[in-house]
């Protein structure tokens, strides 16, 4: 329905009760209307689910069209990102969010700050998503109110094309709400737990939803040691309980992204359940670390399997787990990865130990090879030391080709002595162009990166500290901080208007009419960065 459609229908309502409601004003109504599009969660949830299923066909027709987004643990946070990106680059297309589970964890938890390992409040994981909407939500209300107070300045002014286009710009304006793929950890428990924990997290708003191979209750973060999986028909189980919660609330294009954390997990905590040779828990179990039983008096309270008409013992740790064979964990990967999206999974999500295309692409090539259409979101993360890691893939690289690396400490290689150097300057260019380059080529679809503003706020903080608390006093902050943001155009310089005081005169007005006491009159502060 378009704006003029929206009054008109709401003047023909105000018309039908006999004058009861003619302090209402139809305008009014459908600019508040306009302004708070998504009544519901699920209407979010639709309503980005055909967004990311449009952007997954685009990546498939061509590869350049790959997404990307920047983890949020506040909805301010991501209310900026998208804030900034409509500034930047006139259109949020194929620009998502992403909820991080370390960084609820960390910084969310009522318990203080905690490690990655789900023990933070479930609970807190769709209050963040609906937290991040209602930011996304009052960011559109925000600049369409903006929008309205320009038509009705062009108005004022007898501006008929300019009231034109900015009717026309009202009916074709673009939501800040985008796709949010949201980590659910390892489910927060059984199928059943998973089910429940998803269905909030829909109902909440969440189109997509991250779910991983590790055990609930030793689920350790991605980029640490001690990960323990689980056979496949346990996290398939889940994988089902996510599509179920979908299905049931009606978002039936829903997207469930499956990590295996295989590559860097030694660990098993159970046998898998095999019925048949080759089957998923016979694959499974193939992995395993095993020696052969010659003498059955040896056994005591032991599992035993069979392989290859020989009777194996899994060894078992002192903490009751099992491990699987050095070397195995890629082929690991790519059967985890199979096995997903032949059982109901639209994406995929390898956790690797360091930001390789090679390594990446090798293991996807496997899996194209059995699901030609298989597609990628990649963790870009923190937790990798981008320029050592990339200035020693240079320097490998040059030492192969027989290049003269010489001049190069490889150890040291992280050294500000690098900057600038023919090695450090082709090691950043890798940097730039890694997305597009692992896009191409290692059939990623969305490079995220999970805890961008865990580190930003950190700098800034230390940044405003040092000047404001030392020598530069209020120039710290003036010089630093507000003098930037008036000069790079912030939205925030205007604080009062970014926290919705002048969408809450915009009410009082429609509320009081001239009876109305607004903050935004002339001795607002505010006014003082109206240039």
């Amino acid at each position: 329905m378009t704006y003029q459609q929206h009054i008109a229908a709401t003047n023909q309502l105000i018309a039908g009760h006999n004058g009861t409601w003619d302090g209402i004003d139809a305008e009014a109504v459908a600019r508040m209307r306009v302004q708070n599009r998504f009544q519901t969660g699920l209407d979010i949830a639709r309503y980005t689910a055909a967004i990311m299923r449009r952007d997954m066909a685009a990546y498939d027709a061509d590869p350049a069209n790959y997404t990307q987004s920047l983890g949020c643990w506040h909805g301010f946070i991501g209310q900026q990102k998208m804030i900034s990106i409509k500034k930047h680059f006139g259109s949020t297309e194929r620009r998502y969010l992403y909820l991080s589970g370390w960084m609820v964890a960390a910084l969310r938890s009522e318990f203080g700050p905690l490690p990655d390992q789900s023990m933070h409040e479930k609970t807190s994981v769709p209050a963040l998503i609906e937290e991040l909407y209602t930011f996304l939500r009052q960011a559109d209300a925000r600049e369409l109110g903006m929008m309205f107070r320009d038509l009705d300045a062009a108005r004022a002014a007898g501006n008929e094309v300019e009231e034109a286009r900015l009717t026309k710009a009202i009916d074709g304006y673009q939501t800040h709400v985008v796709p949010i793929i949201a980590d659910i950890d390892a489910g927060f428990g059984n199928a059943e737990a998973t089910y429940l924990l998803a269905k909030k997290m829909i109902e909440a708003g969440a189109c997509a939803l991250q779910i991983e191979n590790q055990v609930s209750d030793e689920k350790q973060c991605g980029h640490q040691d001690g990960k323990v999986t689980v056979p496949h028909e346990d996290f398939l189980a889940k994988v089902r309980a996510c599509r179920y919660a979908f299905l049931e609330l009606g978002v039936e294009d829903g997207i469930i992204v499956t990590r295996t954390d295989s590559l860097g997990a030694g660990l098993t905590k159970q046998i898998a359940v095999s019925k048949e040779a080759g089957d998923l828990g016979d694959q499974y179990n193939s992995y395993l670390d095993c020696e052969e039983v010659t003498d059955l008096s040896t056994i005591n309270g032991d599992v035993i399997i069979n392989r290859d008409g020989k009777l194996m013992k899994p060894k078992r740790l002192p903490s009751n787990l099992f491990q699987f064979r050095a070397g195995t964990g890629e082929d690991r990967c790519v059967m985890d990865c199979i096995a997903s999206l032949q059982n109901g999974a639209d994406l995929l999500w390898i956790e690797t130990e360091k930001p390789h295309i090679d390594q990446i692409a090798g293991m996807v090539d496997r899996i194209r090879d059995v699901i030609p259409n298989a597609k990628l979101v990649y963790n870009n993360s923190p937790s990798f030391n981008w320029t050592l890691n990339f200035r020693q893939q240079v320097f490998d690289a040059w030492s192969d080709a027989g290049k003269d690396v010489s001049a190069y400490d490889r150890a040291r290689l992280m050294s500000v002595d690098y900057d600038g150097t023919a090695l450090g300057d082709e090691a950043d260019e890798r940097i730039r162009t890694f997305q597009s380059d692992a896009a191409a080529r290692a059939g990623i679809f969305h490079h995220l990166i999970t805890l961008p503003t865990y580190h930003t706020a950190a700098l800034s903080t230390d940044n405003l500290a040092k000047e404001y608390f030392g020598a530069a006093g209020m120039l710290g902050y003036v010089k630093g901080v507000q003098r930037k943001e008036i000069r790079e155009g912030i939205a925030c310089v205007k604080h009062q208007n970014m926290s919705g005081s002048d969408i809450g005169d915009d009410h009082k007005e429609y509320f009081a009419g001239d009876a109305a006491l607004k903050a935004g009159g002339a001795h607002n502060t505010m006014n003082q960065f109206a240039a």
